[in-house]
């Protein structure tokens, strides 16, 4: 406990006496606050603001790091130290998140008569690096005290741990949320009302079932919650098909469809609704050819629920992949072979062995699937039709001719309750089994074989799957060769060449209208996926390994920000993050930290469905070997999560390139995303470069995911998981 709190002491001091407190126009990374202005009212740490520049309130910065720094050196004993190191910085932390919100950009919003003087009418902009720095320190010197208490068993790694995620989804998932739902309870004239708020979350235009019995419409959360199942229950099966045939079967064409179940998810979600469109529409091909040679009477069919669902089973059935691929990996052999010497056949051996070890996949798959289903906003966008969901209800509410912000923020409550009554029934359904078969003994038998009944059935509904995904993208990639998709077919480059057109005249310059775009996606999606794994799998790991009070809500706390609609988002974090004491609005760091909340339940999920199968003994055994918690992580939990590691970096990245609705608030003319570019050329008719932009974009995060299997490889968990090297067998040393 103490050489950790005096790590962190002296990092505090740093932040307090040498980096500048507020953020920096020029950036912290140009270092001009160093050269050109430190100590100065703009550049200057807390220490000289306070000192120099009439910031009196930024003195309890200084002080509580102070004070944090007598207690370790004056106090010896243990309990008196820790109890010193949770009241002191706790009392720290509180006191600079107050002066923050107290003291805006004008001056003092509350007490205004006592904080006018000396400075504090000036006001202050957004914290900086110095704030940042001292908020981490004072906290991690709390979580050392705490596990000092003898909490969280006393491991400092895991107290932190807790604390650090608990403080992220705090700032980045609650307080962000907290700015929009404030406003389901206002009125038209900005008072609060309960009243006002039953009203509008109990109206019949949200819970309608006047479809049942009329022609009507029923209401969207109806809409949305049947179509949710729908797409859960859909692609958590064809998930299932594929990672069974990928890993219980002799099929030749394995790579192959990986790859077809991978490329959905690497797409810009309204170009599939295109293509689906330019298909089956009206005047769609397949359309045109079924009434010219079988007399079918061309129909609007696809916009509707029908098309959405097609769309949401294109786009989704990846993610349940994914998370299924690892799963059915991780079913121990040995008890399939179990199984079948006490004369079980192939099938009994599924059905009562294999399956049910799935379950907490399954049940994560389905829940991912049921989560993006109710908050896409693409694909209903697109092909919706007369059939409203509460995602497109909520961007029509705030964009709108009349933008209604209670209506907003009530829809998005209701899509609240129902992602919270998913998850509940997702915990009872997995229950509080035991699904371990990682156990860390020797493990030489090989999967069972799919007896032929289930193996066709897989068959039969995996290849006519990836047959018709190749269709699709076959279209988008033919699209963005001719001049006109859907009139004129005739071959032209001037698309990509428009887009992104390279000029050698005078050096190297990139002259295509795409390419800041295109470079800014790919760096802000690099720095993005990892962090989000990173979370993720920290989360996942606390959540499975670790018991701690307020455990459940914590869990549904990291689904949160995955289970509202982007656009919501987007809109409660420019409410949030456009003024002090957090000002982020127009910055890549506001990009990078949405699509890191955004996309870190995929990393939670799939952590949990993976980490469920590696048995506590493996971290038993090496803690008992004298490896603390962050030893045992990194070397013993790490190497045996390969697929879930994978798919979160996989779907992170992909998520940041082809984000929609999140985003596109929050760009600007400096850091200007690929989709917002995407979305500026369809409202300018210009489909041609959108098809050759999302074109690049696939095969480039293609690329990006071969390199990550290449990367990361797979997981070694049996004895037949060798590798042969100059005519000898090697035991690969991942392996159990």
């Amino acid at each position: 406990m103490k050489k950790t709190a005096t790590i962190w002491l002296f990092i505090g001091l740093a932040g307090a006496l040498l980096l500048p407190w507020y953020a920096q126009d020029s950036g912290f990374w140009t270092f001009e606050w160093l050269f050109g202005g430190f100590g100065s009212a703009e550049a200057g740490s807390a220490l000289t603001l306070a000192l120099f520049h009439g910031k009196w309130w930024l003195f309890p910065a200084v002080l509580f790091i102070g004070l944090s720094g007598l207690g370790l050196a004056a106090i010896k004993k243990h309990q008196m130290l820790a109890r010193t190191l949770i009241i002191v910085p706790a009392l720290g932390l509180f006191t600079i998140v107050v002066q923050g919100f107290v003291i805006g950009r004008i001056g003092p919003n509350y007490f205004v008569e006592f904080l006018s003087a000396n400075g504090a009418a000036d006001g202050q902009i957004g914290m900086g690096a110095g704030a940042l720095v001292v908020l981490a320190s004072l906290l991690f010197m709390l979580t050392s005290g705490i596990s000092g208490s003898g909490k969280g068993r006393g491991d400092a790694f895991i107290v932190g741990l807790i604390g650090l995620i608990v403080a992220l989804v705090a700032v980045f998932v609650f307080f962000p949320v907290s700015q929009i739902l404030v406003e389901a309870f206002k009125t038209s004239e900005g008072e609060l009302s309960l009243g006002g708020f039953f009203a509008r979350i109990f109206s019949p235009r949200i819970w309608s079932l006047a479809c049942v019995v009329s022609d009507s419409r029923c209401g969207p959360a109806w809409n949305s919650l049947f179509l949710a199942i729908m797409t859960g229950a859909g692609t958590t099966l064809l998930g299932l098909a594929f990672a069974l045939i990928a890993t219980r079967t002799n099929f030749r064409a394995k790579k192959l469809l990986r790859v077809l179940t991978i490329i959905p998810i690497i797409t810009p979600p309204f170009v599939i609704g295109l293509a689906l469109i330019l298909l089956f529409g009206r005047a769609g091909t397949v359309t045109e050819l079924l009434n010219e040679f079988f007399d079918v009477p061309k129909t609007r069919w696809l916009y509707g629920f029908w098309g959405i669902y097609l769309a949401q089973l294109l786009s989704f059935t990846p993610i349940a992949f994914l998370v299924l691929i690892g799963v059915v990996e991780g079913v121990s052999p040995s008890m399939e072979e179990a199984s079948q010497t006490l004369n079980a056949d192939r099938w009994q051996t599924f059905r009562w062995v294999s399956f049910p070890l799935m379950r907490p996949g399954l049940a994560n798959a389905f829940l991912l699937g049921f989560i993006e289903s109710i908050a896409d906003f693409g694909n209903p966008l697109v092909l919706g039709g007369n059939y409203n969901v509460l995602s497109t209800d909520i961007y029509f509410a705030i964009v709108g001719a009349v933008a209604d912000s209670g209506k907003a923020a009530t829809l998005a409550i209701v899509l609240l309750s129902l992602t919270l009554g998913a998850f509940v029934v997702q915990r009872f359904w997995v229950g509080k089994k035991s699904y371990a078969t990682v156990t860390g003994k020797g493990d030489s038998g090989q999967h069972a074989s799919l007896n032929p009944v289930l193996r066709t059935v897989c068959y039969a509904t995996a290849i006519p799957w990836a047959a018709f995904t190749a269709v699709v993208y076959s279209m988008i990639i033919f699209g963005s060769f001719v001049k006109l998709w859907g009139y004129d077919h005739s071959f032209t480059l001037e698309h990509y060449l428009r887009a992104f057109s390279i000029s050698f005249t005078n050096g190297i310059r990139w002259t295509g209208v795409a390419w800041d775009s295109y470079f800014t996606t790919l760096t802000i999606s690099t720095i993005a996926a990892p962090l989000t794994a990173l979370v993720g799998l920290a989360t996942a790991y606390l959540l499975v390994r670790q018991k701690f009070w307020g455990k459940g809500a914590f869990e549904f706390s990291t689904m949160l920000s995955f289970a509202i609609p982007g656009t919501v988002i987007g809109i409660s974090y420019i409410l949030a993050f456009n003024v002090p004491p957090i000002e982020l609005t127009g910055t890549g760091i506001i990009l990078i930290i949405v699509f890191v909340f955004r996309n870190m339940p995929v990393g939670v999920r799939g952590g949990i469905a993976a980490m469920s199968q590696l048995d506590k003994s493996l971290d038993e055994a090496s803690i008992t070997l004298g490896a603390n918690s962050f030893t045992t992580v990194r070397r013993v939990i790490v190497p045996l999560m390969g697929p879930a590691i994978l798919a979160a970096l996989t779907y992170s990245f992909v998520r940041a390139i082809t984000s929609v609705s999140a985003v596109i608030f929050l760009v600007s003319a400096k850091h200007n995303m690929a989709t917002s570019f995407i979305v500026g050329r369809v409202e300018n008719g210009e489909f041609g470069i959108a098809i050759a932009y999302s074109a690049v974009l696939i095969v480039t995060m293609l690329t990006a995911i071969l390199l990550l299997q290449l990367v990361i490889g797979r997981r070694r968990l049996r004895r037949e998981d060798r590798v042969q090297m100059h005519g000898k067998i090697k035991i690969n040393p991942a392996g159990t």
